[in-house]
C-alpha cells in the first residue's frame, strides 16, 4: 500500500492548486470553469496539465520527436485557448500554471499530484455522449484506484452551462 502525501495547500507558503486535465474534448470547459469559479470564491489556481502519451510504433528517434514537438505546439494552443475562455467568461484574475509531460496519462497525473503538495483537487469534465463518462474518469475515478487516489476527484457533468456552473461552485 502506498502511503499518501500530506497535502500543504493551506499552509503558510503554499497555495491550493486545483488540476485540470488538457486536452480538447468538449467537457473540459466545464471542468476548466468549475475551477475558476470555485478559486474565484475562495484562492488558489489552476494547474493545467497536458500529457504526450507516446506513440507505440516508434522505432526512429526522429519520428518521437516530431511527435513530441507536434504535441507541444498543441499543448500550447490549449493553453492559450484555455486563458482566452477564462478572460471572456470573467476570470481574468485566476492564476494559471502549464505543465507538459510524457507517459501514461493516469500515470503523468499520479506522479505530478505526487510531486506537487499544494494540488488538492483533480477536477475533470464528464463527456455528454453515450460512450460513457470519458476515458479518465473512467479510469481515476471508477476503477480500481479511486478508494486510493490521494486528492479528492470532482467531476463535472459536460453538459453545464457556465451560469449553472457559476451557481454550483
Amino acid at each position: 500500500m502506498t502511503t499518501i502525501k500530506k497535502r500543504r495547500s493551506f499552509e503558510s507558503g503554499h497555495f491550493r492548486k486545483f488540476l485540470l486535465s488538457m486536452d480538447d474534448s468538449q467537457e473540459l470547459d466545464a471542468a476548466l470553469y468549475y475551477a475558476a469559479s470555485r478559486i474565484q470564491r475562495s484562492t488558489g489556481s489552476i494547474v493545467m496539465l497536458y500529457v504526450i502519451v507516446p506513440q507505440e510504433f516508434q522505432h526512429w528517434i526522429n519520428v518521437r520527436q516530431q511527435q513530441v514537438d507536434e504535441e507541444t505546439t498543441k499543448a500550447k494552443a490549449l493553453f492559450r485557448l484555455a486563458r482566452r475562455k477564462l478572460n471572456q467568461a470573467g476570470f481574468e484574475g485566476v492564476a494559471v500554471e502549464e505543465v507538459i509531460l510524457e507517459g501514461a496519462k493516469g500515470e503523468e497525473i499520479r506522479k505530478l499530484i505526487d510531486e506537487d503538495e499544494d494540488i488538492a483537487i483533480l477536477v475533470l469534465g464528464a463527456a455528454t455522449d453515450q460512450t460513457g463518462p470519458g476515458p479518465l474518469v473512467s479510469s481515476l475515478a471508477a476503477g480500481s484506484a479511486a478508494g486510493t487516489f490521494p486528492i479528492p476527484i470532482t467531476i463535472v457533468p459536460g453538459n453545464l452551462e457556465l451560469e449553472d456552473i457559476k451557481a454550483l461552485a
